[in-house]
């Protein structure tokens, strides 16, 4: 592995001579840029706006930006000149347990190697000191323009550092957590907890990264002019609304993806209505059947009114509504006593309000 970066591990009064290498690498698929009408790479190219013109890479230098555009160049000598320890050096600055250190500040991780023979030795004694503390080495360095907070740690019989963000580049967790107040009960817990214990350890040198192989596929496919994988539908299922039902379904699922028995589970049943409800709702239900039996009854009285003329029935329209019973006798009255003879109606009297 070609190193990036030679220094020294300052410990104490010990300096170890080391090379700085990745311990990572990147398998992603990388694409190009193209002109989609024809098919042509679209490439950048570095050109001076001064000169109008392309320059090469060795023409490049660098420069901080003023606040008024003013360009101030930086050159390489001007960093590596600068009056701090950890120019080429990595400085401990003291061992702390590795529970210590939030996740959340980890980097990109590289390997140290001892520079040479002489670097044997003390790179060793470091190494079999950190094993047998069970800590790590808090440190400073500086790569790539900027100084930089490292974690040491052994990794088989390598000294791993880890780079590290600053306290202070960690974003709080303020207005990320829900904000109903949500309670969780005890047998929802127990349900969780069961979940994961079916689910049980992963082994992560098992796993691998299926949006990269179904890439590569889809890039042989249409090289090949062989028709490209197609993604299978999605569930169209309907959504488990109930959590409960949601974890012992889940439990059911990874306990038969493992070939174990799965005991049967009583699902949580929504709690059915008092008898005494579904008889108020049923006489609810009948009362729209009485008021229709009401509007017919009162439709066929003001028909048998009709035929006594226009007068009497704006008449019996004004009178407040009576009972069901009473109308139908006045109905069956009038019906006589219009068949027998038909008599007039009565003109009303206004009342005479005293002067």
């Amino acid at each position: 592995m070609r190193s990036i970066w030679n220094g020294a591990i300052s410990f104490g009064l010990v300096s170890i001579p080391i090379k700085l290498v990745n311990a990572t690498e990147s398998h992603a698929v990388s694409f190009r840029q193209i002109h989609t009408e024809d098919g042509g790479r679209i490439r950048y190219r570095k050109v001076c706006e001064l000169e109008e013109r392309e320059v090469t890479q060795g023409e490049i230098g660098k420069a901080y930006e003023d606040a008024d555009g003013t360009m101030i160049p930086i050159t390489d000598e001007d960093l590596a000149s600068l009056p701090i320890p950890t120019a080429r050096t990595i400085e401990i600055e003291g061992f702390v347990p590795a529970e210590k250190v939030d996740p959340l500040q980890v980097d990109a991780a590289y390997y140290l190697a001892p520079n040479g023979v002489p670097a044997a030795k003390p790179y060793t004694l470091l190494r079999e000191a950190l094993k047998r503390s069970g800590k790590v080495a808090i440190c400073k360095f500086a790569l790539r323009g900027r100084e930089r907070l490292g974690m040491l740690r052994v990794v088989d019989d390598v000294l791993a550092m880890h780079g590290l963000l600053w306290p202070d580049e960690i974003r709080t967790t303020e207005g990320v957590a829900p904000d109903a107040d949500v309670t969780v009960r005890d047998k929802e817990l127990d349900l969780a907890d069961a979940l994961m214990e079916t689910l049980g350890e992963v082994d992560l040198t098992e796993l691998h990264d299926d949006y990269r192989e179904a890439v590569e596929e889809l890039i042989a496919a249409k090289a090949s002019g062989e028709e490209p994988p197609t993604a299978p539908a999605p569930d169209t299922g309907g959504k488990v609304l109930d959590l409960m039902a949601a974890l012992e379904n889940s439990v059911r699922a990874a306990k038969e993806s493992r070939g174990e028995d799965v005991a049967e589970v009583t699902p949580m049943r929504t709690p059915k209505e008092p008898a005494g409800k579904k008889s108020t709702a049923t006489a609810k239900k009948s009362a729209p059947s009485a008021a229709s039996a009401k509007k017919s009854t009162a439709k066929s009285s003001q028909g048998a009114r009709s035929a006594q003329g226009a007068k009497k029935t704006t008449a019996k329209k004004s009178t407040p509504a009576k009972s069901t019973a009473k109308k139908s006798a006045t109905a069956k009255s009038a019906t006589a006593r219009s068949t027998a003879k038909k008599t007039p109606a009565k003109k009303t009297t206004p009342r005479k309000r005293p002067a």
